[in-house]
């Protein structure tokens, strides 16, 4: 009796942090829905303070999506074994987020200029929601950043080279969940609110 060999297709897995990173994005998503709906619930009281974003918003969308594009470039030289090219796009991609974080303090001080107060006796609901927020989509922004950081220190200061790609897909992958999720805020906050 002869056994016959059965040829059956291997299953191909996801990494394990890959599969943490999913479901820890599957969380904040479920988190800024929160955000949002307690927002538009709470904006129909009659004390809650209507206004437009500041420009300095849209100039920090540009921003953060010109950074999706450089770490998705990053991605590809790490993969081609660019390394040059690798390392300046790391480091502009870090650059950018950092640079999108300070243009979001910026407006939240141009709010605060014209009045509109996000903390404190002369707060309004409406200033402190998009504080809360905005400011909790820049914390995430900030753990992005930092990653961004630990992989530009690891680029520059790495001897061996060592070319497994899932750390940059990971964090590659939570970038441009970041972004995903400040378009939606921004769509939020100027045609939903």
């Amino acid at each position: 009796m002869s056994v016959a060999m059965i040829n059956e297709p291997q299953v191909k897995r996801i990494h394990p942090h890959k599969f943490t990173m999913w479901i820890a994005m599957g969380s904040i998503c479920m988190m800024f829905a929160g955000f949002t709906s307690a927002y538009i619930v709470k904006k129909n009281q009659s004390n809650f303070l209507e206004f437009s974003l500041p420009i300095i918003f849209w100039y920090s969308t540009a921003v953060i999506l010109l950074s999706s594009l450089t770490i998705q470039l990053a991605v590809k030289s790490f993969k081609a074994r660019e390394r040059k090219q690798y390392k300046t796009l790391i480091t502009i991609t870090a650059f950018l987020g950092v640079l999108f974080a300070a243009l979001q303090v910026f407006g939240f001080r141009d709010l605060e200029s014209h009045g509109i107060y996000l903390t404190g006796p002369n707060s309004n609901a409406a200033a402190s929601f998009i504080l809360i927020i905005v400011g909790m989509h820049a914390l995430h922004v900030l753990a992005g950043v930092v990653a961004l950081l630990t992989l530009f220190v690891r680029a520059f200061a790495s001897r061996t080279k060592n070319y497994s790609v899932t750390p940059i897909e990971i964090v590659s992958t939570y970038w441009h969940f970041v972004d995903i999720l400040w378009i939606y805020l921004l769509i939020f906050f100027v045609w939903i609110r």
